[in-house]
């Protein structure tokens, strides 16, 4: 998944078609030259629609797309005839995708089904025609309703990934080296903070021919969920997983009080994040000796009994395969 091609978060403005004019017609021919009102109604303007689309994995064809106009409806003709609706603008997005107002911030809806379909801005409604104001009083009414104006706005739309497990921990916690050992993702690894810039996707193999998909999300920070380092921009994503595997290094200071930041920034951006499956892997296992590795074992099962953990080392390989048994486990255990 190429950084330069990974777009998850796009603003574009949106402007629905306005409906045609009603007729104000009246019929005429040569048996009746005083006919009555026979004008048709307008059509309603184009909406502005979001679809679902499988094939797709990013919002990379929205971003030089700034400006979406509708078709405006046409105008109702004689001997009633409905004006033709404006052209619908159906932009497609992968499932996922949440739209938002950019002005207030409130979330619209959220795409969740490949075909699935939602109204972004509907298009105006047509006007009615002058047969609708024929009254027994007023026979020959010689006016007709105006199209109704289409809407307007800007709208932020955001992607959240879909994987199995997301990998979640600070920067520099050996996140993509993790996952660039176990799957065939290649993402970019360096001895320096904020590596990872754009969520990866990689498709571990397990046993027996079996596959679950893991994604690297750029580093969490304190305070993450008020928006320091990009952190709303990257928790989002979190939304979408089955599992969550805290990734904490075995040669930080304090791995239970890491672990209980972590947990704190996402339940601080949406509390719903507590109810997924959790588990603990201490990675760069291979800088403990056995004996630094059993005092650290004991304290975090005296410290943090309510999730499982499991040393691991991407570099020697210890600990992948009970990781990945853990992860199955979690994967595919019914729900309490």
């Amino acid at each position: 998944m190429a950084e330069s091609n990974f777009i998850d978060y796009v603003k574009i403005f949106c402007k629905s078609g306005r409906g045609g004019a009603g007729s104000a017609h009246l019929h005429r021919d040569r048996r009746n030259p005083k006919g009555g009102p026979d004008g048709g109604d307008g059509g309603r303007g184009g909406h502005i629609i979001l679809r679902g689309n499988a094939q797709l994995w990013t919002l990379l064809h929205l971003k030089y797309r700034k400006h979406i106009k509708a078709g405006n409806g046409v105008a109702g003709g004689s001997s009633m005839k409905t004006g033709a609706s404006g052209r619908d603008e159906v932009i497609e997005v992968p499932p996922g995708t949440v739209a938002r107002d950019a002005a207030t911030g409130e979330m619209l809806f959220e795409i969740m089904e490949d075909g699935e379909e939602r109204v972004l801005l509907a298009g105006g409604r047509g006007g009615l025609g002058n047969v609708h104001f024929k009254s027994a009083t007023h026979q020959t009414p010689r006016y007709a309703q105006p199209g109704e104006e289409g809407r307007e706005g800007w709208f932020i739309l955001e992607l959240k990934l879909l994987a199995d497990v997301g990998l979640v921990g600070f920067p520099n916690a050996g996140k993509s080296t993790l996952l660039s050992r176990v799957s065939a993702a290649k993402p970019k690894i360096a001895d320096y903070p904020f590596t990872t810039l754009v969520p990866q996707l990689g498709i571990v193999a397990y046993r027996d021919d079996r596959s679950f998909v893991m994604a690297d999300i750029p580093g969490i920070i304190e305070g993450a969920h008020e928006g320091r380092g990009m952190g709303t921009r990257f928790l989002r994503h979190i939304e979408r997983n089955a599992l969550l595997l805290f990734t904490v290094p075995a040669d930080s200071r304090d791995v239970a009080r890491e672990y209980r930041v972590l947990l704190h920034e996402l339940e601080a951006f949406n509390p719903e994040l507590l109810d997924k499956k959790r588990l603990l892997a201490v990675t760069k296992s291979d800088l403990l000796d056995r004996e630094l590795q059993q005092e650290l074992e004991e304290e975090l099962a005296r410290e943090l009994p309510e999730v499982q953990h499991v040393f691991i080392s991407s570099v020697t390989g210890a600990g992948l395969e009970r990781m990945k048994d853990l992860i199955w486990q979690g994967l595919n255990e019914p729900a309490p």
